[in-house]
């Protein structure tokens, strides 16, 4: 198959269609029509010599020939137009989209200084933040449809690049005027005030040591470090009694309202529940590791500006006032 036969406009209508699995959603996208998507998929077919999408229930279904083509094609597609930087970026005139995935902790403690940062630096971007806790991270980033994922990962395959955004400690929240609230808390009273947690997928999801394993890239899958807490309550003969367990970190304080239970979960989480005046916080009374929470995204939008603005946006918003240090990791 010679050069000569492709038109490279015709590889960004297939990545626009094994992106969005639609030609309708497709051809909007590259502000054509439905039949001039389709006309070209027949000529780049042609070419290829394979169907590369099947209509489905689902929309338009990439055969094994097109999901092995995509990745090469999309990073080929990105490193042209960055080298010829016909692509100008200008946050204050952009009008591009961008997708996040995020748990509701991680959105609580960004999205605030997010929204202010840009409603200054870009008045006509948008920001979607999607929830991380059930969605296939490594498949949306490799198609395309998550620009940023947030979250704390203990594994994050060589394709895909990160940055640390902020370090944090489990504390124990609880309601002020708790019986344990005016004093240092013990291991007798985890074992003896029942617990509200999170948890967005168990041994039965997959999980293990907390974390859920999708395509190399491994996720949090607990807010809290369940491993630490049941160790040190082993030591003196007792076990956590988990009463609640849910999968949403902003339903904790209705329920610790009027009730002795506690909760374990990340101090930046904490943070935000405490600055109504109803709870308070108190150390764990067990050695905790810090968590590290990242930023993670697709190696090929490394020199992509509008990709390395929204990184360094999300960076910022990410740090408390007055920190200094700057976190390591490519930007």
């Amino acid at each position: 198959m010679g050069i000569g036969r492709i038109d490279l406009n015709l590889i960004k209508i297939f990545n626009a269609v094994f992106e969005d699995r639609n030609l309708l959603r497709a051809g909007k996208r590259l502000n054509i029509s439905p039949s001039a998507v389709s006309h070209a998929l027949s000529r780049l077919r042609e070419v290829v010599g394979d169907e590369l999408f099947i209509r489905t229930a689902h929309g338009m279904g990439p055969t094994a020939r097109a999901t092995a083509m995509a990745h090469d094609l999309r990073a080929s597609v990105h490193t042209i137009m960055s080298t010829l930087g016909v692509e100008p970026f200008d946050a204050m005139t952009s009008t591009r989209c961008f997708v996040i995935a995020a748990n509701d902790h991680l959105t609580a403690v960004i999205s605030q200084k997010l929204s202010v940062s840009m409603m200054a630096e870009s008045p006509f971007m948008d920001i979607v933040i999607r929830p991380s806790t059930r969605l296939d991270l490594a498949e949306q980033i490799d198609l395309g449809r998550i620009d940023l994922a947030l979250g704390r990962f203990a594994q994050v395959p060589s394709r895909f690049a990160s940055r640390t955004l902020l370090v944090d400690e489990d504390v124990i929240l609880m309601r002020k005027g708790h019986p344990a609230s005016r004093r240092k808390l013990n291991l007798d009273d985890l074992a003896h005030y029942p617990l509200i947690t999170v948890s967005v997928g168990g041994q039965e999801e997959g999980a293990v040591d907390g974390f859920i394993l999708e395509r190399g890239l491994a996720r949090q899958s607990e807010n809290f470090d369940r491993r630490a807490l049941e160790e040190a309550l082993s030591s003196i003969g007792a076990t956590p009694r988990y009463r609640m367990t849910m999968s949403h970190s902003f339903a904790i304080p209705n329920l610790l309202h009027n009730t002795d239970m506690l909760s374990v979960m990340p101090s930046s989480l904490a943070g935000e529940m405490v600055s109504g005046g109803s709870f308070v916080t108190r150390p764990t009374p067990y050695a905790v590791q810090p968590s590290t929470y990242s930023a993670v995204w697709h190696g090929r939008n490394d020199h992509d500006p509008a990709q390395a603005w929204l990184r360094g946006c999300v960076v910022k918003a990410s740090s408390s006032p007055g920190e200094a240090k700057r976190n390591p990791g490519r930007s």
